[in-house]
């Protein structure tokens, strides 16, 4: 049986399976979660050792980052899916005067979720939470770049689920465009800018929900007034974790002019401090995915001036992390995402023109301030819309379950985590309920009744 027929075979199972109800009981549902969070648990040692062939993650990243920033959730989930999944009353207006207003909660059906690279495991299973949550069956597709976390991911979803109600379907460019073109009830995708416009160009076809989960450059803003020592520090965390890495990571550094040379000071040294004088050697950094992307990253290096950092390991895929100084917006390395561990500065005289800057880069998926101001961070807050993000820290918004985690526009569409989680992967269906007192003005003939509803409905 070739692949083609395979999907199909696995969408038509799943539609069944949730046509005659199974995945309806919240019961279920917590069932399933806790089944996840043993399975993750029981697979730890095979996900640490996977996630160290892709992207040479240490275990303790990769349990930070990926493995038990998902059991945290899961665990939120699982404490609150019955509150959530509630059916919620709402006020009755006076036109419906007698009867009563319910919201909902009802699961789309059959969910495709198709998960990147860089974050192979998080970000194929925190969807997949907020899927079994809802009460949808789930097709899984991990990258086909991080391939030893994909055969691990694909191992522990079929020993643990039933193919009916959550499956694993493993291959590369094809198999995405095989799922695509199946008419199923939602999409999740997390990945980069133009794989998102395919992938809502396929759904648009059958009118399918999507969330999309993708980009951009995320600007890190240093004021004059900021504490540059744990600013330093925080943007040398956020830059080198992952090698860069990151949808979310800092992509570029606007700093105020006067306080440029000594933030980078503090940047060098925070970045020896936590990775020695030969990152390229410490067993805590990560590598490149692949050489496509390497060979992207590397060709940005030839961009403004490299005032630390430069070093390459080609056979090794790996990038020291690298201050870049003396950048322009014209530069390439200013045109898209760098996703890797190099961090251009750019500097502004007043917030008016760091407001601008950013405007050039438009719609950021995260949004990174530093700052004593309190007007300042209201002033930024006002000016610059993006998905999320952190004032005077990057990266940790994402490890709230109770934040909303998603972009602006071409940074993406929708949210997830925590109660949003549950709320994307579920339809808000609102519905009145009739009582025995009925409304008789609507009903004809109106004569004179326009005075009446002008005062009901004003």
């Amino acid at each position: 049986m070739d692949q083609k027929q395979t999907i199909q075979n696995l969408l038509s199972d799943q539609r069944e399976y949730f046509e005659q109800g199974n995945t309806l009981e919240i019961d279920f549902r917590l069932e399933q979660l806790k089944k996840l969070k043993q399975a993750i648990v029981q697979f730890e040692a095979k996900f640490f050792d996977a996630l160290f062939q892709d992207l040479r993650k240490s275990n303790f990243e990769a349990y930070a980052t990926e493995v038990g920033i998902v059991l945290d959730e899961i665990s939120n989930m699982i404490r609150h899916l019955k509150k959530w999944s509630k059916p919620q009353k709402v006020k009755t207006n006076l036109l419906n005067f007698g009867s009563k207003s319910v919201i909902y909660n009802d699961p789309y059906g059959v969910s495709l979720i198709i998960s990147p690279w860089n974050y192979p495991f998080q970000l194929q299973i925190s969807p997949l939470i907020g899927a079994i949550a809802g009460g949808n069956t789930a097709i899984c597709k991990p990258s086909e770049l991080s391939k030893s976390t994909s055969r691990v991911i694909a191992e522990m979803i079929n020993t643990t689920f039933d193919p009916n109600h959550v499956a694993v379907v493993e291959g590369g460019i094809e198999t995405n465009q095989e799922l695509l073109a199946q008419d199923f009830d939602f999409i999740f995708f997390t990945g980069s800018v133009p794989v998102g416009k395919i992938v809502m160009e396929a759904a648009a076809k059958n009118l399918t929900p999507v969330v999309l989960e993708l980009g951009g450059k995320s600007p890190a803003i240093v004021t004059k007034d900021a504490d540059l020592d744990s600013s330093a520090r925080k943007l040398a965390f956020g830059k080198c974790l992952n090698a860069g890495q990151i949808c979310i990571a800092p992509d570029y550094l606007l700093v105020e002019k006067e306080v440029k040379d000594p933030l980078i000071a503090k940047l060098i040294f925070y970045i020896k401090k936590h990775l020695g004088d030969d990152p390229l050697s410490n067993p805590d950094y990560g590598k490149l995915i692949n050489q496509r992307n390497f060979d992207r990253v590397k060709r940005y290096l030839s961009n403004g001036k490299v005032v630390y950092g430069g070093e390459v390991d080609e056979d090794k895929l790996l990038i020291a992390p690298t201050i870049i100084d003396e950048v322009t917006l014209d530069d390439p390395i200013m045109q898209e995402e760098i996703f890797g561990p190099l961090l251009p500065v750019m500097t502004f005289d007043s917030l008016d023109q760091a407001i601008d800057i950013v405007h050039k880069n438009k719609n950021p998926l995260a949004l990174y301030l530093f700052t004593r101001s309190k007007r300042t961070r209201d002033r930024i807050m006002k000016s610059i819309p993006a998905g999320g993000g952190c004032v005077n820290d990057v990266l940790m918004h994402v490890a709230n379950p109770n934040l909303p985690f998603g972009g602006i526009k071409s940074s993406g569409i929708g949210r997830y985590h925590g109660k949003s989680s549950f709320e994307t992967f579920s339809n808000k269906k609102g519905m009145v309920i009739a009582g025995p007192v009925e409304n008789k003005l609507r009903y004809p003939p109106y004569r004179n009744k326009i005075k009446l509803v002008r005062k009901i409905m004003k």
